[in-house]
Order: structure tokens, then sequence, then C-alpha cells
């Protein structure tokens, strides 16, 4: 309760909570403020991390995450994840959540990190560390711990996209005033609900943007399509002091709503319509984000371990490679690799489904189609020899695992003829495309953190984050 449900430990002091617990069992007598504290949330931390301990000291490799975050104590957090795959499931456990105590220069983050990874004893097991692009943990990955760094997908999607919301700004700032002054005016929220009832429309409120995030700048954008007509019709009979939005700036909103929202679905193609006659500023915006994952993305292939990752899924194998050589690199790296490995025993447990397709894949659907294993086929079972490069053909020779499909499930049933592949897959599929996991943690503490709890030390803000991002 303490831990999942973020409750003060005061609440065992609170009349009403008392009063329950006395009902559910006049027996029953609750234990003290401190002893929750001191006692019983302590033990259940070091038995957790136990247990996760030994879980991870089996794992052939750990891909972690990290990121950095403020409370509204202005005090400094840093979170780290693990990630690795166990039973041919991807598993995850936050392995701390720490207070950063001094400038957080490259050299202070890879000693924090180097201290973490020792306690937990994954410091020989680390194939990759995924962060975002901040200089500093960048060169404290690089310079000081010497660990390859895999850059945050989704942070470089919104720098991506940012740069480009920049070429119609002037649109967008008239937008957010809207947005703005009716989150402000009750009566102009008010009108507007009956505007909406009126015309027979669902009552939706207009959604604020964040500066941080710029899928919230689109999805203060869709809805204000949405809800169109009526916001025109409540601004005329309001006669609001803002600046009226033209018939040009409704069709920039339209048009860039329509080029962004592939990359609201984690894609990085701008339109299906490559033909269409658009606005001058929403077409400096195209420019942008063209230009942006031209110099952002040109060199992913380059990255090794991704590379090898994509290599193992069987999903894509060298299929999914723009660049002929970097496909034929990581088929060589994998099967050196797997030259030096053992086989290994078959394991339990299937992974779950991956989410459904999104616009990004329809063009690469269309590229393999004919490429594709139906879901019910079975994959021939090479004859030859266990050798790593025979092995290695005999995959590439496999049909392509339709893309819904789970590539842990195919490897479990296909480990005994792929044993040395199967052991670097471990190693490689366990890399994780974004630090949102550590993100993630940061949303917990602020519901930790909170007025009634704003007096609580960083370890046992430590033990909390850990406890509810761990507990089953």
């Amino acid at each position: 309760m303490i831990a999942c449900d973020y409750q003060p430990f005061s609440i065992v002091e609170d009349k009403g909570f008392k009063e329950f617990s006395k009902t559910l069992d006049p027996s029953y007598t609750l234990p003290s403020r401190k002893t929750l504290s001191q006692t019983l949330l302590p033990n259940m931390y070091g038995k957790l991390r136990a247990e996760i301990q030994e879980k991870i000291k089996r794992a052939p490799a750990v891909c972690l995450t990290t990121d950095c975050w403020t409370s509204v104590t202005t005090t400094s957090y840093k979170s780290v994840t693990c990630h690795y795959i166990q039973d041919f499931a991807m598993t995850s456990h936050l392995l701390d959540c720490f207070v950063l105590t001094d400038r957080q220069t490259s050299a202070h983050l890879a000693s924090e990190l180097r201290r973490v990874t020792t306690e937990w004893g994954v410091s020989d097991q680390i194939v990759a560390c995924v962060t975002d692009n901040a200089s500093n943990i960048v060169a404290a990955l690089r310079d000081h711990l010497h660990w390859d760094h895999i850059p945050c997908f989704a942070h470089v999607l919104n720098l991506i996209v940012k740069a480009a919301l920049r070429e119609v700004q002037g649109t967008i700032q008239k937008i957010k005033a809207v947005v703005e002054y009716f989150h402000r005016s009750t009566v102009a929220s008010d009108k507007l609900k009956a505007t909406q009832q009126q015309m027979g429309q669902e009552q939706l409120r207009l959604k604020q943007d964040v500066a941080t995030r710029w899928n919230s700048t689109f999805y203060m954008l869709q809805r204000f399509i949405e809800v169109k007509d009526p916001v025109i019709s409540t601004l005329a009979l309001i006669n609001a002091p803002l600046s009226t939005l033209s018939t040009e700036d409704w069709g920039i909103v339209q048009e860039t709503v329509d080029i962004i929202k592939p990359f609201e679905e984690v894609t990085v193609e701008v339109s299906a319509e490559r033909n269409l006659s658009i606005h001058q500023p929403v077409q400096k915006l195209v420019d942008c984000l063209m230009a942006e994952m031209q110099k952002r993305f040109s060199k992913v292939e380059q990255i090794e371990k991704l590379a090898d990752a994509t290599c193992l899924d069987p999903r894509f194998k060298k299929h999914a490679f723009i660049n002929n050589k970097a496909a034929d690199d990581a088929v060589k790296r994998v099967t050196a690799a797997a030259a030096h490995n053992h086989p290994s025993h078959s394991e339990e447990e299937e992974g779950q489904d991956p989410a459904a397709a999104a616009i990004f894949w329809e063009d690469f659907d269309e590229r393999v189609a004919n490429t594709r294993a139906s879901t019910s086929s079975e994959p021939t079972t090479p004859s030859t020899s266990a050798a790593a490069m025979i092995e290695m053909r005999a995959y590439l020779a496999e049909p392509l695992l339709p893309r819904t499909s789970d590539p842990l499930a195919w490897w479990k049933m296909c480990s005994p003829v792929f044993k040395t592949l199967c052991e670097v897959m471990r190693t490689r599929l366990c890399i994780v495309a974004t630090s949102v996991p550590s993100e993630r943690i940061f949303s917990k503490i602020g519901q930790i953190i909170t007025d009634r709890r704003n007096r609580l030390s960083p370890f046992k803000v430590r033990e909390l984050v850990f406890l509810n991002a761990n507990l089953p």
C-alpha cells in the first residue's frame, strides 16, 4: 500500500484509516509509522533487491537505460534500469534511483553509474546503455566507462519534430493563445461546451502543449481541428481579444497534423502523399523534417550493436537495411560472435505479442511481402553442421517472420537448431530502443514527493521507488 499506491506513512495514524482497519479486523493492531519506515519497508526492500540480483546474475547480457530529473523540491535524481532476456522474454528492473549530490559532470555521472553497476554485479554483462544525447552523459559513457552508447530513439525523434515545428511557429502561437484563453476563462470554457452541445458534438476540452514534448503540440493541434467549428463560433460570440486564425492558418494546422501524425506513431515517414500542393510554411516544415532525419539518422546503421540486433531479429534480418555493406558487416560480426559461443538449452515461457503496425511499417511490409512466412508455418530445420557460418546462412535462408509476431517466441522454438546464434541473440535483442523506462520512474517519484511527503529523505524515496517499480 505504501509503495504500490503511494500512500504516506502517516496513513496508519489517520483516524479514518484506523476505523476502516478496525472494521475489517478488530483484533489487528496497525504498525506504527516508525515501524513502517524503519523496519518493514527496509526489510522488504532488502529482500526484493536480493531476489532481483540473483535473477540478473544469470543474464548473459544486460542493457541499461539512465536519465536525470529534478523534483519539486529541486532535488536531482538519476534512475538506472536494467533489461535482459530471461526464458525468451524481455525482463526489466529498476536498479537504482538516487540523488545526485554533486555537479552533473561526465566524471561524476560515470562514478555514480560505476557504483550502481558494481553494487549489482553487472559490470561485465553490459552490452549497451541507452540515454539521451546530453553531452555529459555521452562523455561519461564514452570517455570514462567505455560502454557502447545507444541514442534514445524517442529523444532523437523529439529533437527532429521540435526543430521542424519552428517553421510554423506563428500559427502554433496563435493556437496556444486561444487554448490558454479557454483554460483561463470559465465563461469562455462554459460557452464552448454549450456551443458544442448545440452543434450536436461531443464536449471536448482543448489541450495545452508542454514545452518538452513535441507530441503534446500534436495533440493540441489535433484537438483544435476536432473542435474547429465550435471554437470559431464561440470566439465570435464572446468577442475574445485574440488574433483571428485566417483560412491559411487553418490550412497550415491541418497539413501540419497530417504530416507529423506518423511521428506520433513512432515513424520516420512524413507523408504518404508526395505530390500534394501545400502551404509554403508547411513545405518548409517538411524540408526541415527531412533535413533533421538525414542529419540524425543517416549513420544509424553504423551503430554496430543496433545493426546486430536488427540482423538477429527474424522479422527483419538484412531486409531492414538500406546500406548493403552495413547489413553484410552485421552478418560478419554476428557470425564471428557465434563462433565463440556454446550451445544453449531450450528455455520456457513466450513473450507477449508486439503492438499493432503503425504507418511507418507500410513501406517495409510491401517490400518484404514475398519473403514473410505465414504465422502457422514452421521454420526449416537445417540438416547441416552447427558451424557458425553455416548456421548463419541457414538462418538468413529462413522466411521472414510476420512483423507482428514475437521474435523471442521464434527464437525459443528455433533455439535447438540455431544454438550458437541464439546465444548471440541474447546479448543483442536485450537492447531497448529508448530511455523511456528510466523516464517513467520520475513520474512515480512525482507522485511520491508531494505536499504530504515533502520531507521524505532521499534514501527513503529510493526504497519506495525501487519497490514500486519492481514489485510484481
